[in-house]
């Protein structure tokens, strides 16, 4: 049984009821009373009663600290409103509503040095909803139960950029609040336009998404226009999607619904840095450099570092080795990210490269300049892996055209 209304065990509908009872304390203070409702938590946690009544309770505390009641009415700073992009506009074939979100223009390193993590994770709290309520207003204006959301990500212009540590970390943090707190209102999640680097980005944030989400994110090729028209009608859609409908002015973006972001101007900006944890410190000294290896078994790797200095400056640069097992100098190697000195005493630097062939990278900090100071120098890299299943799919993606969901395990 589906567990749903309508389609539920014996042993399930006693589960609901037994829920129902134990819930008698905060049924007031949440959004729906009704089945559909305490059936998505239930179905969440597989109807496991102590698990189900734990993960709702922390959502009424959540609905609280948040001011869920108030929260549609609540204005976020300006930079997010201007910035953050995404946007609700249109609906499905069946009625439910469509939001997407646009990666390739959101300037996640602009909008974390303007704004409080606090108001970004409200921001999207915001968003969810004005997304159940938009559910509910179809059920009543359908005469049938919305209760799920389609969502398309166009991952156009996703680059190294959106990698950057602090970004991935708070991206993950507004996914686990989407899980947490709205179980089971996902239809379905179409990615559109995913670049050769989407699997290392869905490898970052896979593990933050529950096995049912992850089932329901399905990779379209470039027939993308016509997978969309067969779920949405195209007057719903719009025009920059393939569909008909545009702004009343006639743009084709629906910009009044859908916002594009882009880069965040530096005078929004309330800090150049965030605080970083590194896990290394090393000391190079004067007219002297220090070589980390890094082993990259296959193409399509990202290299990801973040380094800071003490007191002074410290070049910094990548090279591929050319002999294995033995240290080579800066000018016997490939250099494959330019050296160059950075001020990474004032702020702290970071930044990322696709490993384009397997061997052996050489992350190279570089004091050799320097004849009077050593330099201190903490860092953090990882290496981090494209996704298995959605690399093999988005190369099967480029030979034919096709969806494929990415129906996988951890």
């Amino acid at each position: 049984m589906s567990g749903r209304v309508g389609d539920l065990s014996p042993r399930q509908a006693e589960a609901l009821a037994q829920f129902r009872e134990n819930l008698q304390d905060v049924l007031p203070s949440l959004p729906s009373q009704d089945d559909y409702f305490l059936l998505k938590w239930l179905r969440a946690r597989c109807f496991d009663l102590p698990k189900s009544e734990a993960m709702l309770r922390k959502h009424v505390e959540v609905r609280k600290h948040m001011d869920a009641d108030n929260i549609i009415a609540w204005e976020a700073p300006e930079v997010i409103r201007k910035y953050m992009s995404g946007g609700m506009c249109g609906y499905d074939r069946e009625g439910s509503p469509i939001w997407y979100e646009i990666i390739g223009p959101l300037d996640a390193k602009g909008l974390l040095f303007s704004a409080s993590k606090q108001d970004l994770l409200k921001n999207k709290f915001r968003d969810c909803e004005v997304l159940r309520r938009e559910c509910e207003q179809q059920s009543q204006k359908l005469g049938k139960k919305i209760e799920m959301v389609l969502m398309v990500y166009d991952c156009e212009g996703l680059g190294l950029k959106h990698l950057w540590k602090p970004a991935v970390d708070t991206y993950g943090e507004l996914l686990s609040m989407f899980e947490e707190n709205y179980p089971e209102s996902l239809k379905r999640l179409f990615i559109v336009k995913a670049p050769k680097i989407f699997p290392v980005a869905y490898n970052l944030v896979k593990h933050f998404l529950s096995e049912d989400t992850r089932k329901k994110v399905v990779v379209l090729g470039s027939n993308w226009k016509e997978v969309l028209q067969k779920y949405i009608d195209p007057g719903q859609i719009p025009v920059e999607y393939g569909g008909t409908l545009t702004d009343p002015d006639g743009d084709p973006k629906c910009p009044s619904k859908i916002n594009y972001g882009g880069d965040v101007p530096q005078h929004y900006y309330v800090r150049d840095q965030l605080a970083q944890q590194y896990e290394h410190t090393v000391v190079v000294n004067r007219g002297s450099s220090h070589q980390v290896e890094y082993e990259i078994l296959f193409p399509g790797c990202v290299l990801r570092w973040q380094f800071r200095s003490e007191g002074a400056d410290v070049g910094f640069g990548v090279y591929l080795k050319t002999k294995i097992g033995e240290r080579q100098r800066a000018g016997e190697m490939t250099e494959v990210y330019p050296n160059q000195r950075y001020n990474s005493h004032m702020v702290p630097e970071d930044g990322s490269l696709t490993c384009s062939t397997p061997g052996i990278y050489v992350l190279r900090f570089d004091n050799t300049y320097s004849y009077l100071h050593a330099k201190k120098v903490s860092y953090s890299v990882e290496v981090l892996l494209p996704d298995a299943a959605s690399a093999q799919q988005i190369q099967k993606l480029g030979d034919r055209l096709s969806e494929v969901a990415l129906n996988h395990g951890p």
